[in-house]
């Protein structure tokens, strides 16, 4: 679809919508923009599939940038919906966090019901998506309310897996068997540890939750492990930390020896993705391990003393089916984690499966998972805590954390909702700081390990400007 810009310079809200909507559907769309006595005017016109059709919509009050992109936006999903089979779940939003929007509305005083209400009326969510939205900025609300002015939380990403997941497009590593850069990564790793213990203190900042990530933080071995958390521990004040997530991710790179480490050095939460129970479907996604090495390995966790659990499905992966996923889901909640997170896929660049497309499941297939995993969680207690939705999702859907009363992931929720600063170690890491008058700033750590490793200096020198501008 061409798109046209007339009036306006917001294209890539239109963009992103259109995407949303009408994907790569051949025609002509024009997003133009008018004003004339003080009143905002936004037209579409989209001509398609020998059709064309055109929607107005007009804003009298002050002109914001907020107003203006809703405006254009909801004048394109007008002009766009008699092209499509059905109204899409999510209107006329196409961003990733949908609950900023009602975050920022329970915020502001409105009641749960009105946050809802609005984002029908406004932004055209089904009622279904809004109340998932309005749920999930309850927990937000709750959330905020456990951070003191100085609390930040810390991620410390390990940029390794063993192999590459067909749908993965994330900056990490495949080592297989060469492990030659794990040492270099490590021992560059805990500098920066090492100077953002000294830098904590020198501000007087508090580390609220703390989050070793990947890749894969598993592929590294029970004495790197070891060393790793033993080196926060020593460096970092954790007094204060009411949440430490170490993310297993993979079971085929957990043992025994790795989660009594995990869980012996302070970690009090585990992430043991199975993404599907269905041996065939995780052959088909790149994924070595087996359903069995997942309950193998979530029980085995248990006994150790882990009491927070999260596990992760995809709806929509290769050669799985609707009755595949919803077993696969049992299988899962039958184990009783505190956290199942239902990811949709999403086909991204740089994944294998973007290139090498394979049998998936239909949108209507897809749909119907996504609507078992809300309705059956619902039943069983969970609780949806956060959720935020990705480009090329498919169904354009959400990815959902569920989460037992009480055992919201925080760290998900601070990172998703930018509430507060997240500082980020290691290579690929995002650095979020809030800045007065509510401006976001990111910084981006080098890409790729070796990136890191030879421009540690570099690194080392953005976090003390960093604290600057936190401090």
């Amino acid at each position: 679809m061409n798109l046209s810009c007339i009036g306006h310079t917001d294209v890539y809200a239109v963009e992103q919508l259109q995407l949303s909507l009408l994907g790569q559907m051949p025609g002509d769309a024009i997003s133009q923009l008018n004003r004339e006595n003080g009143i905002l005017e936004a037209v579409t016109t989209i001509t398609a599939a020998g059709k064309t059709h055109t929607a107005r919509k007009t804003w009298q009050e002050e002109e914001t940038v907020s107003a203006r992109r809703r405006l254009l936006q909801q004048s394109y999903y007008e002009a766009a919906l008699p092209f499509l089979s059905q109204p899409p779940q999510w209107g006329a939003l196409a961003g990733v966090r949908p609950t900023k929007l009602t975050t920022k509305m329970l915020l502001q005083g409105a009641s749960s019901q009105e946050a809802a209400q609005q984002m029908q009326q406004m932004y055209y969510v089904s009622k279904e998506r809004s109340d998932l939205a309005v749920a999930c900025s309850e927990s937000t609300v709750q959330a905020i309310d456990k951070l003191d002015d100085n609390d930040i939380s810390l991620y410390v990403g390990i940029p390794f897996c063993p192999t590459r997941c067909a749908y993965c497009s994330f900056v990490s590593r495949s080592i297989g068997k060469q492990t030659d850069l794990i040492g270099p990564y490590l021992d560059a790793l805990l500098q920066e540890i090492d100077q953002t213990g000294l830098l904590l203190k020198k501000y007087n900042k508090t580390v609220r939750t703390l989050y070793i990530g990947g890749g894969t933080p598993t592929t590294l071995t029970a004495q790197q492990l070891r060393i790793l958390m033993e080196k926060i521990q020593t460096c970092v004040d954790l007094s204060r930390c009411i949440e430490y997530t170490v993310e297993g991710g993979r079971p085929d790179t957990l043992t025994h020896e790795k989660l009594q480490t995990i869980f012996d050095l302070g970690a009090d939460r585990i992430s043991i993705n199975p993404q599907s129970m269905d041996d065939n479907v995780l052959r088909a996604s790149g994924r070595p391990h087996t359903a069995q090495d997942v309950i193998h390995q979530a029980e085995d966790a248990k006994a150790i003393g882990f009491t927070d659990i999260n596990m992760d499905l995809i709806a929509g992966l290769p050669q799985d089916t609707l009755e595949g996923f919803c077993r696969s889901l049992d299988a899962v909640a039958a184990l009783s984690p505190s956290n199942i997170t239902v990811h949709t896929l999403a086909l991204k660049k740089g994944a294998d499966l973007f290139d090498n497309p394979r049998k998936l499941p239909s949108q209507e297939a897809v749909a119907a998972m996504v609507d078992y995993a809300n309705q059956t969680l619902a039943a069983l207690g969970y609780r949806p805590y956060y959720l935020y939705r990705q480009k090329y999702m498919s169904g354009s859907f959400e990815n959902v954390g569920w989460a037992k009363k009480s055992k919201d992931c925080l760290y998900n929720i601070y990172m998703m909702e930018e509430i507060h600063p997240i500082v980020s170690l290691g290579a690929g890491g995002m650095n979020k700081v809030n800045l007065p008058g509510g401006k976001l700033e990111r910084f981006h750590n080098p890409k790729f390990p070796e990136q890191y490793i030879s421009m540690l200096p570099q690194v080392l020198q953005d976090k003390k400007t960093l604290f600057e501008l936190m401090g």
